[in-house]
């Protein structure tokens, strides 16, 4: 149960380090005995209490509009009008819409789509890369990746090489030799000590530079021996180059050696002799510390196909690769152009998946500040201006955030006036009155509430809420009939969590086994008590007090 903005409850619980053997009392077969209404002795009552605090519902970081109805009908208006190479943006756009609705199998059909759609293999490689993370890394089905031809490589050793390609004019240069009159066959470049003879109209050939040096006005024209040593360009280096230039291949060279290649073909324009360059070592890069070595080469050299590789061996690696420094601050100090080179026109598509990805695995990072999120780092001034932004562009949810800010800085009034103000100006929906609740108390509060739920009943706050507040009365029955209300059809984690610490707090081991064995099933990771202690540790805990309890209730019946 985490949130963005904590009450103040559950601030004051943050305080105290839970220790749950501190009330499950395991240790030498000593349990707390129930009262008559089930509840525990006035002892260890604030520490049953503290277990059932239910934490301010978060500012969801989802798109979500007023009407869902209409957003969708517009984004399937604009896919049967707008150009191809528009389309994977729509269903990125239908996704997040899907998103704020909670629709998992919706939302990887708008990415399936948004893949299939795509116009680039940069489109590719981030919506592949996104279903794959969607899938929590399991393995996209066979008939998802037959759909992509060689695209469905992309997760194992793809080919980026044969799905980019180059915009070259190989012929021109040598078609203007050809009809030049060249005294000399050969040419000998030195470099250092070493001597390359190489063949002046293969050399011509590799450029507008080297045409114009070997067979225009320049006295290099008419020397049979041209100094090449300052060109920061090795003997092996060259003499690739000029097999190069007669077999248009670079073959067995190592990648260090390439690398001086690349460099060179881009001093000298080589168009031909960088694209190979750049496709051979695109080829090479195999691992995360490949393609954060190489992917400055890329940037620098304008490479697109090797930035391509680069990055799906990134894409490929998420989420754990953004705890890797070097990883982040490659995407996150790229400007405009090197975006272009490394991601071509699919910048937007990639940062919002690397935001996602950022945000679920720590909000509060300086990595997710730096891809979007500046809230929670209580840059409250900027968290502020953004809200704004977006409330003024249509984004009504927005008004959320502005109402915790004002909430922040103590003004809980003008907080229920601004949801007041949202309320009786257009339709409301259920989330505007049960952001409204945070800021009443009372009577107030529970109608709010009550209103919410009736407005949309999938809201687990209003519930849980209620639920909450009907336990710590001791009317165990109404609390536990009000969570099952929504756990009748929503399988929420932090529900099953509230109704655990409600079976915990009434000594029902068994039924408590029931929940968090469900916890373990849905999300096996799942640490509960905001975070502070792992689910499956309450699930060995919890095993070892219904047994003691079992031994003790066998014990006597004999």
């Amino acid at each position: 149960m985490r949130t963005f903005f904590p009450s103040e409850s559950c601030k004051e619980s943050q305080l105290h380090a839970l220790n749950p053997q501190s009330w499950l009392q395991v240790e030498r077969g000593k349990l707390s005995k129930l009262t008559s209404s089930k509840f525990y002795s006035c002892s260890s009552s604030s520490s049953a209490e503290s277990l059932i605090k239910v934490p301010e519902p978060p500012v969801l970081p989802f798109f979500k509009p007023v009407d869902y109805v209409e957003v969708l009908a517009q984004i399937h208006e604009e896919l049967e009008s707008c150009p191809p190479q528009e389309r994977s943006n729509l269903y990125l756009l239908q996704f997040q819409v899907f998103r704020g609705l909670g629709e998992v199998k919706l939302m990887r059909r708008s990415l399936r789509s948004a893949w299939q759609k795509s116009s680039t293999v940069h489109e590719k490689l981030v919506f592949g890369a996104w279903l794959k993370y969607e899938k929590q890394r399991e393995e996209l089905i066979s008939d998802l990746l037959a759909t992509c031809g060689k695209c469905a490589e992309e997760f194992g050793p793809i080919d980026i090489v044969s799905q980019l390609h180059a915009d070259l004019n190989s012929n021109s240069n040598e078609t203007a030799i050809m009809n030049a009159d060249c005294n000399l066959r050969n040419v000998i470049f030195r470099i250092g000590d070493e001597k390359i003879v190489c063949d002046r109209k293969k050399i011509a050939g590799l450029s507008a530079p080297f045409h114009a040096m070997l067979n225009g006005c320049f006295s290099e024209s008419l020397c049979e021996i041209i100094d090449f040593s300052e060109n920061n360009i090795s003997p092996l280096g060259f003499k690739a180059i000029s097999e190069f230039s007669v077999t248009g291949n670079l073959n067995e060279v190592s990648p260090n050696i390439l690398l001086e290649i690349l460099i060179f073909a881009n001093k000298f324009c080589c168009e031909r002799l960088k694209d190979a360059c750049d496709r051979k070592l695109a080829s090479l890069v195999s691992s995360v510390e490949d393609a954060v070595e190489l992917m400055e080469f890329a940037l620098q050299e304008n490479s697109s196909v090797l930035a391509a590789s680069c990055l799906r061996v990134f894409l490929h690696e998420l989420p754990t690769c953004l705890n890797d420094d070097r990883v982040v601050e490659i995407f996150s100090h790229a400007d405009k152009q090197k975006r272009i080179i490394m991601v071509g026109a699919a910048s937007f598509s990639l940062y919002c998946l690397l935001s996602e990805v950022a945000m679920n695995l720590d909000p509060q990072s300086n990595k997710t500040a730096c891809f979007l999120e500046r809230l929670l780092r209580k840059e409250y001034d900027e968290a502020e201006r953004l809200f704004e932004a977006a409330l003024n562009a249509g984004h009504i949810y927005s008004v959320s955030g502005l109402a915790r800010l004002g909430y922040i800085r103590g003004h809980r009034l003008w907080a229920y006036d601004r949801l007041s103000s949202v309320i009786s100006s257009i339709t409301p929906l259920g989330w505007m009155y049960q952001e409204r609740s945070l800021y009443c108390e009372g009577i107030n509060k529970y109608e709010d509430l009550e209103k919410a739920t009736e407005l949309d009943p999938t809201l687990t706050y209003p519930y849980m809420y209620r639920a909450a507040s009907l336990m710590r009365r001791q009317n165990v029955q109404a609390a536990l009939a009000e969570i099952n209300r929504i756990l009748g059809f929503k399988l929420a984690l932090e529900c099953l969590e509230l109704r655990f610490c409600f079976y915990l707090a009434l000594e029902d081991y068994q039924a408590a086994l029931c929940d968090v064995q469900a916890i373990l099933t849905l999300s096996p990771d799942y640490r509960m008590f905001e975070g502070r202690v792992a689910a499956y540790q309450l699930r060995t805990l919890v095993c070892a007090c219904w047994e003691l309890d079992n031994s003790r209730l066998l014990d006597a019946i004999v």
